[in-house]
């Protein structure tokens, strides 16, 4: 009987003070802001300031009595006069550069690839089977080579033929005139009535029409002959579609294709927000993805833009004497579109300010200055900004610790960057 008394006595205990521990606590209800809605349990318990319950906690150490603040409440004045200064007077170290600023080139990135010039079909001007061929892919032709030289077959025959008719019809034409010179110098003497002229006039004028008919046959057939031999009429780079000895090429068929590399040409599409920088003539350097970088000029910037990506195209000519430059190639030009005064700093001085916008603190006067920037481009070196001063101090370790208008102990660490 005796053992279980102390059973349940030594639970009541526990339980007291598991109770008195809670007691002591304070209750949180959440959804009045920071700092409100807390209060004691003990105050809940018993809300009078010097009730029994209260007493029993104060005495057993459970909550802190009414004085205890006042007690170890350290006094601002005697904090200040031990420690010697207050916490504005303590000046934050950190470290500036000295920035110039200088001319910034402005530049218009476009993406895009190498195009030849101009690609052409060099066609047949008449029929004929391909007897030769002149070129293979790949070889470089200037103009008034020959490509393709077609079979005659008849053309020999028909060349002949048409001298041999110019020639009776240059014979006829000398005798009608012969014949018209005779019956003026009979009509002269009285030997030939007068209306006989008509007939010799005719005459003469049949055997001119028929002369002419010949010459022009005979041009026609020389010129036929001569279009058996296909030659370039510009300079390039021989590629497919390329014809093959016994082809039959009629009028119009293609002989050889002769790609123009030079000049070469860059071709990309500049966005709708930036044309308006970009000119015919304004320098541009293009990089290819062989790692081949050539400078040129732009040539042309189109007036419509690509209604499905409302991008605009452009050219930029570049020379390529020697065809290193391919056709097809991905490259990226930078055009050049102007200058202007910037600062080239390192990308980690950047800072935000509270509400977001984006920029560097500057010590002016041994105090910190926050100066809104913007990024006007960037390089290896770091990025360039605009929006500072001509020169600027700009802090480069320990601006994430100050804020603008504060006093700082400002260290300059090397030279002047210009």
């Amino acid at each position: 009987m005796m053992r279980y008394i102390m059973s349940y006595g030594v639970a009541l205990v526990v339980l007291l003070l598991i109770a008195g521990w809670l007691a002591s606590g304070t209750l949180i209800q959440g959804g009045n802001g920071p700092g409100n809605g807390e209060q004691a349990i003990v105050d809940l318990i018993e809300p009078e300031q010097d009730g029994p319950v209260r007493r029993l906690f104060i005495s057993l150490g459970l909550i802190a009595g009414p004085d205890s603040d006042e007690e170890t409440a350290p006094d601002p004045e005697i904090a200040k006069e031990e420690t010697g200064t207050s916490a504005e007077e303590i000046l934050q170290s950190v470290r500036t550069v000295r920035f110039d600023a200088r001319p910034m080139t402005l530049e218009v990135a476009v993406r895009g690839q190498t195009k030849a010039d101009a690609t052409i079909s060099v066609r047949a001007e008449t029929s004929g089977i391909v007897q030769e061929l002149h070129v293979s892919k790949g070889q470089r032709v200037e103009p008034g080579d020959l490509l393709c030289t077609l079979d005659r077959g008849t053309r020999e025959a028909k060349l002949a033929q048409a001298e041999a008719s110019l020639a009776q019809a240059q014979v006829a034409l000398e005798r009608a005139r012969e014949d018209l010179q005779t019956n003026a110098s009979l009509r002269e003497k009285g030997l030939a009535a007068a209306n006989t002229a008509r007939q010799f006039e005719v005459s003469l004028t049949s055997a001119e029409a028929n002369y002419r008919a010949a010459l022009a046959s005979l041009d026609d057939i020389k010129s036929d002959i001569e279009h058996t031999e296909v030659r370039a009429e510009v300079g390039g780079t021989v590629q497919d579609p390329l014809a093959s000895v016994g082809d039959m090429l009629g009028n119009g068929d293609i002989c050889a294709t002769i790609v123009q590399l030079d000049p070469m040409l860059f071709s990309g599409k500049v966005a709708e927000t930036k044309v308006n920088l970009v000119h015919v003539g304004q320098q541009a350097k293009v990089t290819m993805v062989t790692g081949q970088t050539i400078e040129g000029r732009v040539r042309y910037v189109s007036a419509s833009a690509d209604p499905s990506t409302r991008a605009f195209e452009l050219e930029v000519e570049l020379d390529n004497p020697n065809g290193d430059l391919l056709n097809g190639v991905t490259a990226s030009a930078k055009v050049q579109v102007g200058a202007i005064q910037a600062h080239l700093i390192p990308q980690s001085a950047l800072t935000l300010k509270t509400d977001g916008t984006l920029g560097v603190q500057i010590v002016v006067d041994k105090m910190a200055r926050f100066r809104p920037v913007q990024i006007v481009g960037d390089d290896s070196a770091g990025i360039w900004v605009s929006g500072l001063p001509s020169q600027a101090d700009v802090i480069t370790l320990g601006q994430e610790y100050v804020r603008d208008g504060q006093r700082v102990d400002a260290s300059p660490v090397g030279e002047t960057q210009s």
